[in-house]
């Protein structure tokens, strides 16, 4: 397609092209891919998304665009993200489908989350939403509807796929192939945290076009396939958080107020609150105390209706317990391994010794286990993610359970 570029600012972007080495591999990548060329792309009306079609198109891939209307109303998984997404199928001149997903996306999210607040726990939408909803849900449609046997999305991650020949950067083989996973190459956009828990079924049919890109190289590129959404602002919060205003207006617009107790650890009273779904493990703003030194939040006690509170010397813990484990890019393991965790999003990955907890009832397979840090972390939030990893490589992950 041709650039249509008109301002100067524009111009000074594309005259920087580092990318095109990066992309030239990406569409040989896409060229070369093993199966049948035909996809249906998962399209939420953001840049990302977009060029994920554009790039399948010119790989010359046969392609359809499908949106899941998550909600009613404003952000990318809404109304908003529908007419984005229509626009873009029509300006490539592939076909565009919406599928209603608002019940399953109620249940299996929003009342999820509701639940999860309500036991003092920080729920993780995305993750949950990506193996149960979204993933799922294309899927599903794509099998009943289109006999296609692939779909594609535009997230920042990689996929090492188990017919892929081994080469001496990969893991060493355990004598299973498996599809792994891997971090983006781009580590300022790495969405590998969130998609822990997809299942070898759906990697082996999923294709993550921009995981050898950056950000940059994204609008790079998206500019000069003159793509309506290529300067497009980017969501910068969850989409709940966006349809509503804030988390804290959708917790409200569900969640009653109940005023409790702040405490600190000895079980001294110091302050109130209105509600313990305001609150993460690890928070210091707006607690509400004056006091003399800097408090967090160390504790969510849902039974009491009690926040727990202590100075950042006394909020450390050198511990946890993962519960709900998908094994990703190995099998589960046996033994004690050494591993890095990442148990926050926008946290870098530290280095830990991960001990199975293994269940008889379940073939002695590790569906829990034990880590151990190096060194203590002063956010282990339940209800949050904790992803092992080698390198870029992501081994599994699990929930942060309140148990330890």
């Amino acid at each position: 397609m041709p650039m249509n570029v008109e301002t100067r600012e524009t111009k000074k972007v594309l005259n920087h092209l580092p990318s095109e080495e990066t992309v030239e591999k990406t569409l040989k990548r896409l060229q070369t891919f093993s199966g049948d060329h035909s996809v249906v792309v998962g399209l939420s009306g953001g840049v990302d998304s977009s060029l994920t079609a554009a790039l399948l198109c010119e790989a010359g891939w046969d392609v359809e665009g499908l949106t899941l209307w998550l909600m009613k109303g404003k952000g990318s998984c809404c109304s908003d993200g529908l007419v984005d997404a229509a626009g873009i199928c029509d300006q490539l001149g592939i076909k565009h489908h919406i599928v209603d997903s608002k019940e399953i996306f109620q249940k299996e999210i929003i009342n999820n989350v509701l639940k999860g607040y309500e036991e003092g726990i920080t729920p993780l939408p995305c993750s949950r939403c990506n193996k149960s909803v979204k993933f799922s849900e294309m899927l599903k449609w794509v099998k009943e509807n289109k006999n296609i046997e692939k779909i594609a999305t535009g997230h920042y991650a990689r996929i090492r796929y188990s017919n892929e020949s081994f080469n001496e950067n990969d893991l060493p083989s355990d004598g299973i192939k498996r599809h792994k996973l891997l971090r983006g190459k781009d580590l300022n956009k790495d969405q590998s945290y969130f998609l822990y828990d997809l299942p070898q079924e759906i990697l082996g049919k999923t294709i993550f076009p921009l995981g050898e890109l950056t950000k940059e190289i994204t609008r790079i590129e998206a500019l000069k396939h003159s793509l309506k959404t290529a300067k497009k602002p980017e969501s910068q919060d969850l989409c709940l958080a966006e349809h509503y205003g804030s988390m804290n207006a959708f917790i409200d617009k569900y969640l009653p107020q109940k005023k409790g107790e702040v405490v600190l650890k000895n079980g001294q009273i110091i302050g109130s609150h209105n509600g313990i779904q305001h609150f993460t493990i690890g928070q210091r703003k707006g607690l509400g105390i004056a006091w003399e030194v800097p408090l967090h939040v160390v504790e969510i006690d849902a039974s009491l209706n009690r926040v727990i509170v202590a100075p950042r010397e006394d909020s450390g813990k050198s511990e946890c317990i993962v519960k709900d484990i998908n094994w990703v890019s190995i099998e589960a393991p046996q033994e004690p391994i050494k591993v890095e965790v990442q148990i926050r999003y926008r946290s870098k990955a530290v280095k830990a010794k991960l001990i199975p907890i293994f269940d008889s009832n379940k073939e002695n397979y590790c569906y829990k286990c034990h880590i151990h840090f190096e060194e203590d972390q002063f956010s282990i939030t339940p209800g949050q993610a904790a992803v092992f990893y080698k390198g870029d490589y992501v081994l599994g992950g699990g929930l942060i359970s309140k148990e330890y």
